[in-house]
């Protein structure tokens, strides 16, 4: 989303939600901006919230460039930065990046192991708290064994993967969430903006792997999902619709729910749904 809208306007968008009380703001990373630039945008706009990479692509830059900028990062935003981390997908690796994919744990680990043993010989030394995307059990022990804390930032999750993750991690962790919301909105339009959101994850081997792990089944996992996949990972409905859903995360072990607000289309700034939702949601 942040990609699609102009520059200015994030930092606004970013300081109003500030003002409204979230506690953070997440962004990916595919096409669009680059990880640490937005995230040092984004803290200099804002005085509160937490910006965290959801995540920084590991194929983007080397570990020693990433540990570098992240230390920067965090040091300048006054200890605010959270470090995100995915191994991305295949088929947007090698087709956009002209890069070979390796194993996924395999790739991740031999990261981490290069951040680990990157030299940093500035002022800022200290790294930011990591987090790992983590859909499959072996990630999420990754993440157990290898990032302090540890930590974990899952998307497209249900309350039930909350409770898988949770048991995977121990209790002292922390497990971020990401719930899909549509708010307020006719059950056709819901169901459009859920299944135009869903459009491009129910192509990616990852993403369809965990889903299958899940329960779900391959009539599920049609281009933009079905509407029993729809119903399942995007909150549709009222203000308590969402709190509900948020809550059901809260309660399986989640310590924290981003709530992805779907708007009509990516552009779409849903600063409405925000500003009603800031009042309702949890602090």
């Amino acid at each position: 989303m942040l990609d699609a809208i102009p520059a200015s306007l994030t930092l606004d968008v970013a300081s109003e939600l500030d003002d409204l009380g979230y506690g953070s703001m997440w962004f990916g990373e595919a096409y669009g901006g680059e990880s640490f630039t937005t995230a040092m945008l984004l803290a200099s706009a804002t005085s509160s919230l937490i910006i965290g990479t959801g995540i920084a692509n590991i194929y983007a830059r080397g570990p020693m460039a990433t540990a570098g900028a992240a230390r920067t990062t965090h040091a300048f935003s006054k200890g605010r930065f959270i470090l995100g981390l995915g191994v991305s997908h295949q088929p947007l690796v090698e087709s956009g990046r002209k890069m070979v994919y390796s194993p996924p744990i395999t790739a991740m680990r031999e990261y981490l192991d290069g951040i680990e043993r990157a030299t940093y010989l500035g002022a800022n030394a200290d790294l930011p708290p990591i987090v790992l995307a983590a859909l499959g059990p072996k990630m999420l022990e990754l993440s157990r064994d290898r990032t302090a804390g540890p930590s974990v930032h899952p998307y497209l999750m249900t309350p039930a993967h909350t409770h898988l993750a949770r048991e995977i991690l121990g209790e002292d962790s922390l497990l971020v969430v990401v719930q899909a919301v549509v708010l307020n909105q006719d059950r056709e339009e819901a169901l459009r903006r859920a299944h135009d959101n869903l459009s491009i994850y129910t192509e990616l081997p990852n993403y369809r792997n965990h889903l299958l792990r899940e329960g779900f089944s391959e009539q599920d996992l049609v281009p933009g999902g079905s509407d029993n996949l729809a119903d399942a990972l995007v909150a549709m409905g009222d203000e308590s619709a969402v709190l509900k859903k948020v809550n059901d995360h809260l309660e399986t072990g989640a310590d924290h729910v981003c709530v992805q607000v779907l708007g009509s289309n990516l552009a779409d700034v849903p600063l409405t749904e925000w500003r009603s939702l800031a009042a309702a949601l949890p602090s």
